[in-house]
């Protein structure tokens, strides 16, 4: 049995669908950010880096959200939540799963946390300005390739593990005053991931409610 270490709404969220996606036999364990569990000992033992999630598999203990997904799509290839090996399908997954944690994640980090890179409260006003800006630049280049692939998802008509991450990182910017379900291709893909049954019940077991995105 899978073990995800999760708190409602975190990076978790993405794992969590495709556990549900997969059927696999898994149980929830809560993080509560609100003591700090997250910094305990017995967690930084799991996560040194004190962030969430952590999979437990059997003897496998594996954090970053990414590759948690990534090792889930590999471990049941059945559910096809990843493009075959080596098929130029995907390399666009990968490409996609990277640009998603890598950049549009990471910037989403400096929007909700500017004070890690300011010394006073007026500047880590202009950092979160500035982050809700150039992710607008990065969710507006991801409604392009939308716009050109022809949907509804990242890949395609395929839906893919990616498509899971992308919801996750999206529901993030539901409070920008551009936010991602503004963009008529993008609002379309929130949609096809939301109407899916393993994504309600994942949404519904983290005790997550409108407005979902």
């Amino acid at each position: 049995m899978y073990q995800l270490y999760y708190y409602p709404g975190n990076a978790n969220l993405a794992p969590h669908i495709l556990l549900e996606e997969i059927g696999a036999d898994y149980a929830l364990v809560l993080v509560d950010r609100n003591k700090n569990e997250q910094k305990s000992p017995a967690y930084l033992e799991l996560n040194p880096a004190g962030r969430i999630p952590v999979l437990v598999d059997g003897e496998l203990v594996l954090y970053e959200s990414a590759a948690i997904c990534l090792h889930l799509a590999d471990r049941h290839a059945a559910a096809g939540l990843a493009p075959a090996l080596g098929s130029n399908e995907r390399a666009q997954f990968y490409k996609w799963l990277v640009y998603l944690t890598n950049t549009v994640q990471a910037e989403l980090l400096l929007y909700f946390y500017p004070e890690r890179l300011a010394d006073d409260a007026a500047a880590a006003a202009q950092v979160k300005a500035h982050a809700e800006i150039r992710t607008g630049g990065m969710l507006d280049l991801i409604e392009a390739a939308l716009s050109a692939g022809g949907g509804p998802f990242l890949l395609g008509a395929a839906y893919r593990a990616v498509d899971a991450y992308l919801l996750m990182l999206c529901r993030w910017t539901r409070a920008m005053q551009h936010p991602a379900r503004a963009r008529p291709h993008l609002a379309r893909l929130l949609e096809a991931v939301m109407a899916r049954p393993a994504t309600q019940r994942a949404f519904a077991a983290e005790g997550i409610t409108a407005p979902f995105y």
